[in-house]
């Protein structure tokens, strides 16, 4: 399904422009490197505009907001979309302080993203709808459920429509919506959770197979989906398997994702058109 798309990031190894969170700056730059693509962390103000101009993708990541790094995506959206590069937003911790969705607010009435990309939570907030963040993480309460699944479906197409994105929505059921059509990927291990920004490197992989397939924005942001989820089962697998944690399971994970082709990831996705 998806073979074009990684084919293309591995052809075009495409420069993504990462202006991410502290805790996980270092895993999105070796996720970005996995998957056969190139990153830079750079958050200078001075220089942010230049490098997001030249780059395939810009990674917007808003985990641990300050004046500095706020300005310096500023510069970088601005740029980026004077000169057509998809901007990804990860609006970490939507809906849990005022500052962070006062910077949201900000943005989303100056820019235009390509994906917005973050856990159900964060989504719901940032579509207005009453949320259980639980600071930077999901709130039980609001889970993708098959129960729910048309509900939220059908939320979040609207919300693409809204904010003109692909919305992409991590959870144990993940959907990755257009106003028109929404993909549903059920695959990942809960144990990802228990390792510090899997979302976050998510939102690199999305910006780097985005990178790549500027005319494939949906697809691509859905292979990236698929492929982390993917990568999880495998990384999940190989831990138990050899009786080892959550800091072994981190490493297979980066391991699955560097050796991620469309063999593998058509083997393991489980993955619905809706």
């Amino acid at each position: 399904m998806f073979e074009q798309i990684l084919e293309r990031v591995r052809q075009h190894k495409p420069l993504v422009h990462c202006i991410t969170n502290y805790i996980t700056t270092n895993d999105c730059a070796n996720i970005v490197l996995a998957c056969g693509a190139s990153p830079t962390m750079a958050e200078a103000e001075q220089e942010a505009a230049e490098i997001a101009s030249v780059a395939g993708a810009l990674d917007i990541n808003i985990g641990n907001l300050n004046t500095m790094t706020v300005a310096a995506m500023h510069q970088a959206m601005e740029a980026a979309n004077q000169h057509d590069v998809p901007i990804i937003l990860d609006p970490v911790g939507a809906g849990a302080s005022s500052y962070r969705m006062a910077t949201l607010r900000d943005f989303f009435a100056k820019y235009h993203f390509a994906v917005v990309r973050g856990n159900v939570s964060e989504l719901l907030a940032v579509g207005g709808a009453a949320s259980n963040t639980k600071g930077v993480d999901a709130g039980a309460a609001d889970a993708v459920t098959e129960e729910n699944l048309e509900e939220r479906v059908a939320f979040f197409k609207q919300l693409s429509a809204k904010l003109g994105a692909v919305v992409s929505v991590s959870g144990a059921i993940d959907i990755i919506a257009s106003p028109e059509r929404a993909y549903l990927c059920r695959n990942g291990h809960p144990m990802m959770s228990c390792v510090t920004g899997t979302g976050c490197m998510l939102s690199a992989l999305t910006a780097a197979y985005c990178g790549a397939n500027h005319d494939a924005i949906l697809e691509a942001a859905a292979a990236a989906t698929a492929a982390m989820g993917v990568a999880g089962d495998i990384a999940y697998r190989k831990t138990m398997e050899a009786g080892q944690g959550t800091g072994s399971f981190r490493v297979h994970l980066m391991d699955a994702i560097s050796l991620m082709d469309t063999d593998i990831l058509n083997g393991g996705m489980n993955i619905e058109i809706r």
